[in-house]
């Protein structure tokens, strides 16, 4: 799936931005986006960045660079078209940056149109045309300029009378207009789920509409183009939200009620922008109830996520028309939560990669059960039939023994015609197996459809290699990653929690980055993190619904750095890898996209992070804090349920002071790059000291190992490199010696400790050793997976023991390694954002893994590795974009002359069993 993604997104490009010839220079701009987006809409970022790529004219070129650019920015396509900047003209600057370019042109307004286009010249200086326009609309800056009042219906949610009774509202207003509208945006931000129509159509193709956000801080508004839709006459706004995350205990305050609320607005523009009309919510709108309702209470421990019912008895089919009649509707009530308004500056989401059935059972009792061939998170459409009033049950299942896992089902009351369709709107369901109830008959596999959803980022990587099992590992990590993106950020599973945890992210980040475009996803998970920042994690029992509602003041903040387990969803446990996010993923950032924004917005964050550690350090080692969930290690390891939690062992304090260390080197890091320098000198030699406290306690040195002497610890360890240098190298062989050897090759550590590992060893190059627990067929491994036919990765290594996820977030780090540790594709710490990069074949014997090849659409342009060793010869073809560079490490095996096509490598010395060549853009292929 994701290689024809990737293809498709390639002839999109292809066609969108037209190949230039040789006499308009060598090379030419493409993939243009702003702020991480292609063509975003509503954003409020006064200086957005622009960034594009670069394609050689011809593709046999070789050393193509890019030695100047010139930006032109327009508020109009006339102007642009004429090749005026009017709100910014660069000229030619000299630089070979193409990536997350500031805008310094004149001030932006709100809800502006804005076109631009680049060229660039060649590294002789020739320039290009300019390339194909690329757009943005701003939002509203201001929120001054927020004339809309909140509106909601009269009915609240209340806890204490049992699940959700609220129907989904509609919400409609009706207006004329004197002339047909050149331009109307309406910015629209809901608590709860919205759609948005206008005379009937709807607006967009996105789903499940705004992303996820902690409601006791922020609402994010959509921008949508509404013009094209509206007429002369009369016309009509109508409205649709799903209950969802309105009622989501966490998110209830004082000032808003547990009900769907929304607030939006338009201005509506005329011919020579004249404006006709502002449209805005008040008490003036018209509300009704759908016929759709959520199932549940929305949320852990509260009854669950439920599903959906759908009574067609309710339908109404012209609601959302300007002919309708509302005047029986009640009119809207006014609510005054407070909010702070800002733009969705990242992917909506949106259905994927139909699914049908691949078996219908009927079955003695009168049901059908379907096997949907893959385990997915979305949504499903059936058509139905039956007598009218009767209703039909449809029920989710991961396991094929249970009807239903996690509570999760949707109903269908059939109407007067005795047939209708199910299909989701507000919710979404997770499972491969659906137990329908209540049929007259059986269905047919093409009345069932299913979609996968998730957030719309584009796809960057593909890969493929000998190894049927690798291949199966790396399409399953990446099938599940997408199934957990859904709402702008990543949930630990999407059918019982649904919640963004740190520490689960710190097994999915790299892999996300390595093949997803996720700058905007992350920069938006970020935010989440700094509104929730202040709030104390669990207290008391996780099960607790209303635990939020114990703290102090309104129910949320505290202050300080403190922060809770998962972000934006509040609830759930960690400790201090979960928190610790707030300083690897920023980091993460800056080292595959270049973004050094994102350290400065973060920094206080992360600042904020670590000074609430230091209030738990004594005598410069970390103590316990917290609540029973508060100071989780390493998590569902190889027999974690039996053994019990660990969280107040002394190994599980050596673990948490490994990660802090490296929290604090990470910290230091970013500080240093953006200058914050006294930081960057407190943290190292906060590091450097409570490191080797650590390494003293705790370190044995009989057989260079740590703590309880198990896998995690020297994972850990070494993750946080406490130990001193010259010893580094014995503990690697130490670890080597409990994965080959005490494990049999297998892997023996969780979520935590498996990130750590894995970070580990692929900045180690130790290949052979994560070859070693990835190629496994036995307990426990990813190989058990597929022998027992799982679609999904596992929550726990175990498949069986009841209550655990099977489509979950546990282990899906083994996905970055196959970018740059079989396909060899590496990122430099030297050269952020992927403009110097390393290609590295990796040394598998040819029964191991005999060829591999990967592409990865990097922010600096496509980046191909494809290497083969077939009777003791290898052979790597690479392409190196233009305006990069690359290092090949190449085998260096006795006797063999390594041989290039080009001429244009430089062969630069040896190291550690490999021959390097340095190689500027262009198509090369080495063979010894």
């Amino acid at each position: 799936m994701k290689t024809r993604n990737l293809l498709l997104t390639i002839i999109f490009l292809s066609a969108v931005f037209p190949l230039f010839s040789q006499e308009q220079g060598a090379i030419y701009p493409t993939e243009l986006t702003t702020e991480y987006l292609v063509d975003p809409t509503g954003l409020d970022v006064r200086q957005p960045r622009f960034s594009w790529k670069v394609a050689a004219a011809n593709p046999e070129d070789f050393g193509k660079a890019q030695s100047a650019y010139r930006i032109l920015v327009s508020s109009t396509k006339r102007d642009l078209d004429e090749n005026k900047g009017n709100l910014w003209d660069t000229g030619w600057i000299s630089s070979d940056e193409m990536q997350l370019i500031e805008y310094k042109g004149k001030e932006l307004e709100s809800d502006q149109g804005c076109f631009w286009k680049v060229s660039v010249k060649d590294e002789k200086g020739n320039p290009s045309k300019f390339s194909g326009t690329a757009s943005f609309t701003t939002g509203l800056f201001d929120d001054a300029e927020w004339t809309a009042k909140w509106i909601g219906t009269a009915e609240i949610y209340d806890p204490s009378k049992g699940p959700n009774k609220i129907y989904d509202p509609w919400f409609r207003k009706s207006f004329d207009l004197k002339q047909k509208p050149s331009k109307a945006t309406l910015f629209v931000t809901s608590v709860g789920y919205h759609e948005v129509y206008v005379n009937g159509q709807k607006i967009g193709d996105h789903v499940l509409a705004p992303a996820v956000t902690d409601h006791t801080q922020r609402a994010r508004y959509i921008a949508y183009d509404i013009a094209p839709e509206l007429k002369q006459g009369k016309n009509v706004i109508a409205l649709w939200l799903g209950t969802s995350w309105a009622i989501y205990a966490p998110y209830a305050t004082p000032d808003k009620p547990r009900t769907p609320i929304v607030t939006a607005q338009t201005d509506i523009f005329g011919k020579n922008n004249q404006k006709l009309a502002r449209i805005v919510t008040d008490e003036s709108w018209k509300t009704h109830p759908s016929p759709n309702k959520l199932i549940g209470n929305w949320g852990f421990g509260v009854g669950g996520y439920g599903g959906e019912i759908w009574d067609a008895n309710k339908e109404i089919g012209n609601w959302n028309q300007a002919t309708y009649n509302d005047q029986t509707w009640d009119g809207a009530t006014v609510y005054t939560p407070a909010l702070k308004l800002s733009a969705q500056r990242v992917e909506t989401n949106a259905l994927f990669d139909e699914i049908r059935p691949v078996e219908i059972e009927s079955r003695p009792d009168g049901t059908y059960r379907i096997d949907m061939g893959v385990n997915f998170a979305g949504w499903t459409q059936i058509d139905v039939n039956g007598k009218p009033g009767d209703t039909v049950r449809f029920q989710f299942s991961e396991r094929q023994q249970d009807d239903m896992t996690f509570g999760l089902h949707n109903l269908y009351v059939i109407g007067p015609s005795g047939k209708g369709t199910f299909k989701n709107r507000f919710n979404y369901s997770s499972g491969r197996w659906i137990t329908i109830k209540g049929l007259k008959s059986a269905p047919k596999k093409e009345e069932i459809k299913g979609w996968m959803v998730r957030t719309n980022f584009a796809d960057i990587a593909s890969f493929e290699c000998s190894n049927p099992l690798q291949n199966w590992i790396y399409n399953t990590v990446n099938w599940t990653f997408e199934n957990l993106s859904l709402g702008g950020y990543i949930v630990d599973c999407p059918q019982r929690e649904r919640f963004g945890y740190g520490g689960d992210a710190h097994a999915t980040s790299e892999t996300g980055m390595l093949n997803y475009q996720l700058g905007a996803f992350y920069n938006k998970w970020l935010e989440d993190w700094r509104d929730v920042q202040g709030t104390e994690p669990m207290v008391g029992n996780m099960n607790d619904p209303d635990w939020a509602h114990k703290q102090e003041g309104s129910g949320r903040k505290l202050g300080g750095g403190i922060l809770p387990q998962t972000a934006p969803t509040y609830h759930g446990g960690g400790g201090p890898a979960w928190g610790g996010i707030v300083v690897t993923l920023p980091w993460f950032m800056y080292q595959y996209q270049g973004d050094v924004r994102v350290l400065k917005e973060n920094f206080e964050m992360i600042k904020g992070w670590l000074a609430f550690l230091d209030t738990h350090v004594e005598n410069n080692l970390l103590q316990r804090y917290g609540g029973r969930w508060d100071f989780l290690g390493d998590w569902l390891w190889p027999g974690a349920t039996a053994q019990g939690m660990n969280n107040y062992s002394d190994e599980n304090l050596f673990f948490n002071n490994c990660y802090w260390i490296y929290n604090l080197k990470t910290g230091a890091k970013v500080a240093e790059v953006i200058g914050k320098t006294v930081e960057a000198q407190k943290w190292e030699r906060q590091a450097e000291i409570s490191g080797k406290a650590l390494h003293d306690k705790y370190f044995h040195a009989d057989d260079y190992n740590y703590s309880d002497k198990t896998m995690r610890s020297l994972s850990a360890a070494l993750y946080g490199d406490i130990m001193p240098a010259e010893l580094r190298p014995r503990v690697i062989q130490r670890l080597e010696e409990e994965i080959l050897v005490n494990r049999k090759g297998h892997i023996d550590v969780g979520i935590t400790g498996g990130a750590m590992l894995f970070k580990v060893l692929r900045e180690e190059g130790r290949d052979d050793l994560i070859y070693s627990m990835t190629s496994q067929t036995t307990y426990p491994g990813w190989g058990l997976m597929r022998e027992n036919g799982a679609t999904t990765i596992w929550e726990m290594w175990e498949k069986d023991l009841p209550g655990h996820s099977l489509l979950h977030s546990s282990y899906l780090y083994p996905g970055a390694w196959y970018i740059d540790g079989v396909a060899g594709i590496r990122k430099r710490d030297d050269s952020p954002g992927f403009r110097k990069f390393d290609i590295r074949i990796p040394k598998f014997s040819e029964e191991q893994i005999s060829w591999a090849k990967a592409d990865l659409n990097s922010p600096a342009g496509m980046i191909h590795s494809h290497w083969r060793r077939e009777n003791g010869k290898t052979t790597l073809s690479v392409t190196v974009p233009p305006n990069c560079e690359a290092t090949v490490y190449f085998p260096d095996e006795s006797g063999r002359e390594i041989r290039e096509n080009s001429g244009f490598a430089k062969q630069k010395g040896k190291k550690e069993g490999y021959v390097l060549f340095e190689i500027p853009s262009g198509k090369y292929i080495f063979e010894n």
